[in-house]
């Protein structure tokens, strides 16, 4: 690169535009590079909202003219790229004329004491976003992914949050095992068995299992459950969409300091 503060790139094989297909369209590739990819105005004004700095800012050839007002000092290196070639990054239908990269935060220790949504080998990316989404809403701030669950900073998962990672403690990989490290009382749902939920007393802070979409969740975390409730369903649907189950849970605890 030059020591121009801001790169041109007109050619399909620069590496950084391969690097950063990597991180587009490769859903784990983040964890190999230490680097997230941002793509449009809504991601990356959230993470700036959170106090985030990016490595990189990368924009259209012909949208950096109206945005370097409002860009030009926000990351360490502008990047400006051929329209096509950063609409070939995109999995969008009308991709984004702009993104950020953004290093990928250090592995941080599970909080035994914070209010946690624990992920159970969920794995439709939409639905762990959706996820974040409510547990940063309702003052979830530790999310637990269990392996086996939706890559949390995948593409997907990223546009589900619509933000909700940069203000969230986010850890994954995890065993049930490193469960047990947590000091708050954990909270399992069931389609069939439990108290229904608004009959229970429901403790705060807490830690939320969220299971996988057909399987719920698995026998080591319901064994391991302090609490288990159910959801009232006089519609007469067998069982609700996880993210649906999870936004109706974590609402009734915060609401019922």
């Amino acid at each position: 690169m030059s020591s121009d503060p801001i790169t041109h790139i007109q050619s399909r094989d620069n590496p950084l535009l391969k690097e950063l297909r990597r991180l587009s369209q490769d859903s784990t590739a983040y964890r190999k590079q230490g680097r997230v990819w941002l793509e449009g105005d809504h991601l990356c004004r959230a993470a700036l909202a959170r106090g985030w700095k990016p490595a990189l800012a990368v924009f259209a050839e012909s949208f950096w003219p109206q945005a370097q007002a409002e860009y030009a000092q926000v990351a360490i290196k502008i990047i400006v790229v051929a329209d096509k070639l950063l609409a070939d990054l995109s999995s969008l239908e009308s991709p984004a004329p702009m993104g950020f990269v953004v290093d990928l935060p250090s592995a941080t220790a599970l909080d035994p004491a914070a209010a946690s949504v624990i992920l159970d080998r969920v794995q439709d990316a939409g639905n762990v976003g959706s996820i974040l989404r409510s547990a940063g809403a309702f003052g979830f701030k530790q999310i637990i992914a269990l392996k086996g669950t939706a890559a949390l900073w995948s593409p997907k998962v990223l546009r589900a949050g619509m933000g909700a990672h940069f203000g969230l403690r986010l850890i994954e990989g995890l065993e049930p095992e490193a469960l047990e490290a947590l000091a708050v009382p954990l909270v399992v749902t069931s389609s069939h068995q439990g108290a229904l939920l608004q009959d229970q007393k429901l403790p705060f802070p807490c830690a939320w299992a969220m299971g996988h979409e057909g399987q719920g969740v698995g026998p080591a975390l319901q064994a391991r459950a302090q609490i288990a409730v159910r959801i009232g369903q006089p519609g007469g649907e067998e069982s609700l969409n996880v993210a649906a189950a999870a936004a109706i849970c974590l609402h009734a605890s915060s609401t019922g300091r």
